[in-house]
């Protein structure tokens, strides 16, 4: 008997009951059994869950509280130093030594080979442990990267810094390995939501991007809880979440559509090009230059020679260039020009996060192509922003969700017909060496072993 039959019956023996027809209530009770024991084949199930939903209310609740406050700390510190390298232009020369610093720390907490996000995804799959050392590190040589104008993000140092707090704190409270990894990955989402503002995107972001094809719903919840506690810390203190306005979404129609679809599959080829740079020239680095002190030096002098041919624009995050490609047509050379400047920096081994350099990218590629095809450049800047994102970390859900979250729900369909073509189109390359592609984007068929 199906469930739906079994209410049915039910309910009209319950009447039968209720008027008075008490023969009927030992079946009464038989069928309603059934239909319990149809949905909880152990009693205990019930009683069980609800153990583990307290259980993780309270501790995703006290990570999202630790974790948020220390990236909203994060958040604060990183725009403190970029102000004062504003402030103070000449803090630029000062970087080659604080890439010395930086490699010195790592050597000084026993981090000889810095494996920075990828650490973390491997340690949510694995038993793989996370220093204790990593929170502090990467707090303190991100701020160092973005004070003397290395050009890198900040999301890299949130996972990182996040997921440490997260396994740290699971590790006081004596979690095995399997719940360990879903603290870790609520420090993550915890972390990032605070200093971006976006605690949808930050959920689905440590679900998606660990196994691409594998959603990890068991840490749904703590994610969420952790999230929203995090992204309340840092709303509490004033942080501004990010968000850009855009202007000239289209209405529906075949044109705008198949405009959105040839800049879409543009993005997944400027995706193929950022991982591709990235990786290379850090490979690179490591073969012509194997001493890690000398690599961040000549790093260092580098970026220096850089800005000093391109100008400043391209140093830190760059984030007044990402907001005027939202107003108007971005210059053709300028997404290049960020790619080359953030893969000589974090490929020197200066410490710093790839995704808002992937903002960077798409949004000024988006600006400019889009601009070209008829797009309105706003429009086509947000495009570009949430595809080469999607390209870039194989994570269609949450690029969708992040264009909701900071652009609004106007040109919501366009942003699902973009960000699915990118997905698609960027081929199995990834910013992340420890990020596993489970199953083919072309088909219904798992590669996970091959």
């Amino acid at each position: 008997m199906s469930v739906r039959e079994s209410l049915k019956q039910i309910v009209a023996e319950t009447a039968d009951v209720i008027s008075g027809n008490f023969s009927q209530r030992k079946e009464w009770t038989h069928h309603l059994g059934e239909f319990v024991s149809c949905q909880w084949k152990n009693p205990r199930d019930m009683v069980l869950n609800l153990k583990a939903f307290l259980k993780w209310t309270f501790l995703s609740m006290l990570i999202g509280a630790v974790a948020g406050g220390a990236g909203t700390l994060f958040y604060f510190c990183i725009r403190y130093a970029t102000e004062l390298r504003f402030a103070h232009e000449w803090l630029i020369w000062l970087l080659p030594l604080g890439g010395l610093v930086i490699v010195f720390l790592y050597h000084l907490g026993k981090i000889t080979q810095p494996k920075g996000t990828n650490l973390i995804i491997e340690a949510v799959r694995s038993p793989e442990p996370i220093p204790t050392v990593m929170a502090p590190l990467i707090f303190i040589a991100t701020g160092i990267t973005h004070l003397l104008g290395g050009s890198a993000g900040r999301e890299g140092a949130a996972l990182q810094l996040g997921g440490s707090l997260g396994y740290r704190i699971g590790k006081m409270f004596h979690l095995d390995e399997k719940d360990l990894h879903v603290v870790t990955m609520c420090g993550m989402a915890a972390c990032f939501s605070a200093l971006f503002g976006t605690p949808l995107t930050s959920t689905l972001l440590v679900m998606e991007v660990i196994t691409v094809g594998v959603m990890y719903y068991s840490a749904l919840v703590p994610c969420v809880v952790a999230s929203i506690v995090a992204a309340g810390i840092a709303q509490s203190f004033h942080a501004i979440p990010t968000q850009y306005p855009v202007t000239g979404e289209p209405a529906i129609g075949i044109l705008p559509l198949m405009q959105v679809a040839l800049l879409g599959i543009l993005c997944a080829l400027v995706s193929i090009l950022y991982c591709f740079v990235m990786q290379g020239t850090g490979l690179l680095y490591k073969k012509w230059i194997p001493n890690q002190y000398v690599r961040v030096v000549v790093g260092g002098v580098l970026i220096i020679v850089l800005a000093m041919i391109f100008g400043r624009d391209y140093l830190g995050m760059g984030g007044e260039m990402i907001s005027a490609a939202f107003h108007q047509s971005a210059p053709p050379e300028a997404f290049l020009l960020k790619l080359i400047f953030t893969a000589v920096t974090l490929g020197a081994g200066f410490r710093g996060g790839e995704i808002v350099p992937a903002f960077f990218v798409g949004a000024t590629f988006g600006s400019f192509v889009g601009s070209l095809i008829g797009l309105d450049p706003s429009f086509a800047a947000s495009i570009g922003f949430m595809s080469v994102f999607c390209g870039v970390t194989n994570c269609p859900l949450t690029a969708f969700v992040l264009s909701v979250e900071v652009f609004s729900e106007k040109g919501i369909l366009y942003y699902l017909l973009a960000a699915g073509i990118s997905y698609m189109l960027s081929g199995y390359c990834s910013l992340y060496s420890q990020q596993k592609i489970l199953y083919a984007k072309d088909k219904c068929l798992y590669i996970g072993g091959e």
